[in-house]
């Protein structure tokens, strides 16, 4: 992020303007908007601006620029078409500490000029930090179809609130009241136009939050999907963005947790093979103990909570708690893994079944039905099973699989750094290793029906060299 996004309050305050074209006219309708008190250096003026001084809302100086011009200005913006100026006039504002915009020149600007949406007083700013100004319009352009025009009239009805709200019990009631209002029929009647509706919504929600003990609080079972934050659902993102704390895996990808809110706490209690880990009996604890405290609580999984998350095992100790909990489910990492290495987990040409297996269970002694999952016609997916690669392969040979049977290792599925190493049963193992070794997270995918991928792996290799060839 190279532009820190803030607002300034310029009302009453002193901004200037360099120039006085057609660009540096649409710069002074905003700064119009904003309440400042605008000046404008240069020799010669549009119409409109001409117009705008004659009606006495801006002072406009018939003149070249002068250093002492800066006095007392809050911002400057320089719009005037001689670069060699324009970069004199930057480098005095730098000197002086003074933010400055040069307009078509990012490299000399202190701040930028952002595509906004005005829903006063909503407002929201779209920028691209001055790689494609035309992205950034057209970003505009459709959030200007998306929010409602009384979106500010709403936004004010809050603040209206905001007195009587002062009785609730602490912030977070007062966060909670607000997001029932506008979630809830109070905002869409007062956007209808019914405001006495909305009032008689709101003193209802007031009088409720104001009177008895604290409420209980409640825990969401979220999943996160395979890793790609586009594959996480509305209601998981909903989710996210209303918690209070968070409590996620290790493989909840870094792109998923940027999606919620700024200042829930998050608590990473991610388990490691071999390593440090939180127990699932701490976690349990966790989130009885934040839910007894009336907070909203996200248990932010990998994948499906009910898919090798500990989900079930999470639902029962919360009930016996008497905490109240909801299940979001998520993309489960074998279809997300499946889907991203074009690998169709069932296919009726030979796999009419799928399995999933976790390659780690609560009991060591415990093995899966080996000769089952070796039998043919089906699919098996591997969960936690990078480190026993090996065994995996050697198993289902010795079951009954034919040593030449496909399989996949998909690592870090549906992200950039996705990697897939395709063999057989003989030989997975030892390619798994010469492409740097076994990465987790990482899901297994043994059965024919990983040839697909091995064939349309092949085709485009082939396609790209006629295509190299022909270019």
């Amino acid at each position: 992020m190279r532009h820190f996004p803030a607002f300034i309050d310029l009302h009453g305050r002193r901004a200037l303007v360099v120039g006085a074209g057609s660009v540096a006219a649409r710069k002074i309708v905003l700064l119009e908007r904003s309440g400042a008190l605008i000046t404008v250096v240069a020799p010669q003026a549009e119409a409109p601006i001409l117009e705008a001084a004659a009606a006495g809302r801006l002072i406009h100086w018939s003149r070249e620029f002068r250093a002492e011009d800066l006095d007392g200005a809050t911002i400057v913006v320089v719009a005037t078409p001689r670069r060699a100026l324009n970069r004199w006039i930057a480098k005095l504002c730098d000197a002086r500490g003074v933010p400055v915009n040069v307009v078509d020149d990012a490299a000399a600007s202190r701040f930028i000029v952002p595509a906004i949406v005005d829903r006063d007083p909503v407002l929201v700013a779209v920028s691209t930090g001055g790689a494609s100004p035309v992205l950034a319009r057209r970003l505009r352009e459709r959030l200007e179809a998306a929010l409602p025009v009384e979106l500010g009239r709403l936004a004010l009805w809050l603040a209206s609130l905001r007195r009587a709200a002062r009785r609730l019990r602490d912030g977070s009631a007062r966060r909670r009241f607000y997001e029932a209002l506008i979630d809830g029929p109070a905002a869409r009647r007062l956007l209808q136009g019914d405001r006495r509706g909305a009032d008689r919504l709101a003193a209802r929600a007031l009088a409720d939050d104001a009177g008895g003990p604290p409420p209980m609080g409640e825990v969401l079972l979220v999943g996160a999907g395979p890793g790609d934050p586009e594959l996480l659902t509305l209601k998981a993102l909903r989710a996210l963005q209303d918690a209070d704390v968070i409590l996620h895996d290790r493989l909840v990808s870094d792109e998923v947790l940027e999606l919620a809110r700024r200042d829930a706490l998050r608590i990473p209690v991610g388990k490691t093979g071999g390593g440090r880990s939180t127990s699932q009996e701490a976690i349990n604890a966790l989130l009885i103990e934040h839910a007894r405290l009336g907070r909203r609580v996200v248990r932010l999984k990998g994948g499906d909570p009910f898919v090798f998350g500990r989900g079930g095992e999470e639902l029962e100790a919360l009930a016996g708690a008497g905490i109240r909990t909801r299940v979001i489910p998520g993309i489960t990492a074998a279809l997300g893994a499946a889907a991203a290495a074009a690998i169709p987990l069932t296919h009726r040409d030979c796999a009419h079944e799928v399995s999933f297996v976790t390659a780690q269970s609560g009991d060591a002694s415990c093995e899966p039905d080996w000769r089952a999952l070796a039998a043919a016609g089906r699919t098996v997916v591997f969960y936690m099973g990078t480190a026993r690669i090996a065994h995996i392969a050697a198993m289902l040979v010795a079951h009954g699989a034919p040593a030449t049977r496909p399989v996949a290792l998909i690592a870090a599925a549906t992200r950039d750094s996705q990697r897939i190493v395709t063999g057989s049963l003989h030989d997975i193992h030892d390619r798994a290793m010469r492409a740097g070794g076994a990465v987790s997270p990482a899901l297994l995918v043994v059965g024919e029906v990983v040839s697909l991928h091995q064939r349309l792996e092949t085709t485009q290799t082939v396609l790209a060299r006629e295509l190299a060839a022909i270019a």
